[in-house]
This record gives C-alpha cells, sequence and structure tokens, in this order.
C-alpha cells in the first residue's frame, strides 16, 4: 500500500506564478557557493523595441570565486547572462520544494519559461574547454607482471585450413575416368534428378571438368519440352567447360 504525502499548498492559495529557467551548469555551480542570505545576482527586466529584454547579472563576489573547472586563475566566470522567453503553451506546471523535515510544499504555478543563455565570450569559451576537458576519461598505463594468455597468439594456420588441407590429400587429384565409366554415372545421377550444378556433377562423377556429353544453359529455358519422354537417349557436346560457368548455372539434356 502507498504511503500518503501532505503536500502544502499555500501557493496556490496565494495565486504565486513563478519562472521555470534553465541555467548553464557553472552558473548553478556558483549559486551553491553562496551563503545562506547571500546575493547571488540581479535580474533587469526591460523593453526593446516593444520586446521585453530579460538580463541575470551574477554578483561580484560568486564571480570573483571562479569556476570548479577553473585551473587558471586569469578566467573569470561570465556576469551577464540574457533570457531567451520562451511560451508555456497549453501545459500547467507546477514547482515543489521539499524541506529538511522532508515536507513538501507547493511554491506556486509556471507563468513564463526561459533560459539563461551566456554572452559568448574569451572566458566563457575557456570553461567550455575546461569543462571537456574534465569530462575526458583518464589514460592508464599499467606494466603487467605476467603475460596474458586468454588473448589469440598468432599463428602459422588455422585449424580449418589445416583440416581442408587434410581432406585435400585423402581424397587425392581427380583423375579422369573413361568416358563410358562417366557417361553411366551421369545416366545414373539423372536418373535422379533432371537437374544438377557442376559443382554437384564434380561431386558425383570426381572429375576435374566435364565437356561432354551435356548441354550448357545459362538461360532461363531450363526445363525440357513436356513432350520429351522421361529416359534419357543421348547427351549432345557440352558448349563450354565447367570451370568457366558460375555456380548457378543449370546443365539440362537436350533430346
Amino acid at each position: 500500500m502507498s504511503n500518503k504525502v501532505e503536500v502544502n499548498l499555500t501557493g496556490v492559495r496565494q495565486s504565486k506564478g513563478v519562472w521555470l529557467v534553465k541555467v548553464p551548469k557553472y552558473l548553478s555551480q556558483q549559486w551553491d557557493k553562496a551563503t545562506e542570505k547571500g546575493e547571488v545576482g540581479k535580474i533587469t527586466i526591460g523593453k526593446k523595441q516593444g520586446k521585453t529584454e530579460v538580463c541575470f547579472s551574477l554578483s561580484e563576489e560568486l564571480a570573483a570565486l571562479g569556476s570548479a573547472e577553473e585551473k587558471d586563475a586569469s578566467v573569470q566566470v561570465p556576469r551577464d547572462h540574457p533570457f531567451t522567453m520562451q511560451t508555456v503553451g497549453g501545459q500547467t506546471m507546477a514547482v515543489f520544494s521539499q524541506s529538511d523535515t522532508d515536507e513538501i510544499s507547493l511554491e506556486g504555478t509556471v507563468v513564463h519559461r526561459a533560459e539563461c543563455r551566456p554572452n559568448v565570450s574569451e572566458d566563457y569559451m575557456k570553461i567550455k574547454r575546461l569543462q571537456s576537458e574534465s569530462v575526458k576519461p583518464q589514460r592508464l598505463s599499467q606494466q603487467l607482471d605476467r603475460a596474458i594468455t586468454t588473448v589469440f597468439k598468432p599463428v602459422a594456420n588455422h585449424d580449418f585450413n589445416v583440416e581442408f588441407e587434410k581432406k585435400k590429400k585423402s581424397e587425392g587429384k581427380m583423375v579422369r575416368a573413361e568416358r563410358q565409366v562417366v557417361m553411366d554415372m551421369l545416366f545414373s545421377a539423372f536418373e535422379k534428378h533432371q537437374y544438377y550444378s557442376f559443382k554437384d556433377l564434380v561431386d558425383i562423377t570426381k572429375q576435374p571438368v566435364v565437356r561432354s556429353p551435356c548441354t550448357h544453359s545459362t538461360t532461363k529455358q531450363n526445363q525440357a519440352p513436356a513432350h520429351h519422354p522421361p529416359c534419357l537417349v543421348k547427351f549432345e557436346q557440352i558448349a563450354h567447360s565447367m570451370t568457366s560457368m558460375p555456380a548457378h548455372t543449370l546443365l539440362w539434356l537436350k533430346f
């Protein structure tokens, strides 16, 4: 069962309007350095050509403290930060606060949204550069007492290459068989299936090149006419050697 939390709604009764402002990180860090009753800065609101202009000026005391990322004392935190005003839109937003005793209070509803942007100056660019350098990972060089054995070491030959060479030697070189023997193997193969690729014929016949007695075709005419009998009568001379044809080429019988 969820715990119920009481919320102090004094801000609603007082109809407080608050501004929701996005500020740079270094500026919020400077505000944290201020004392409980200290001044963090001033806001100036004016109009120029009918448009409202808002600017926040950081106090001289906080600007003199320097940014947390600064290593060079000569780098000064920018003081002037003009606001870029934005519309609230159709949203209803509110600001809550939590005390040390975990009491939650409603401070008010958001009536204006803005983004606090600093004037681009040399000091601001230095601060941004220091911030980028502070988040970079530090490289560490460490000397190892023993060699790491979990990585792959260079080898003269890989296992799959050695296995392939053994298989190749065990099968031996392809010796050209007698023509009639090859014919018998082809007849026996084509009695089982109608079409074969070059690779399959090489595996069946164990011959280096088959120049005959099949007809080679690379077109879509890869089916025998329907009126031809299913039995094999004869083979015609092949047009090209097996080794010069692509793997997807089919051999078909012409009757």
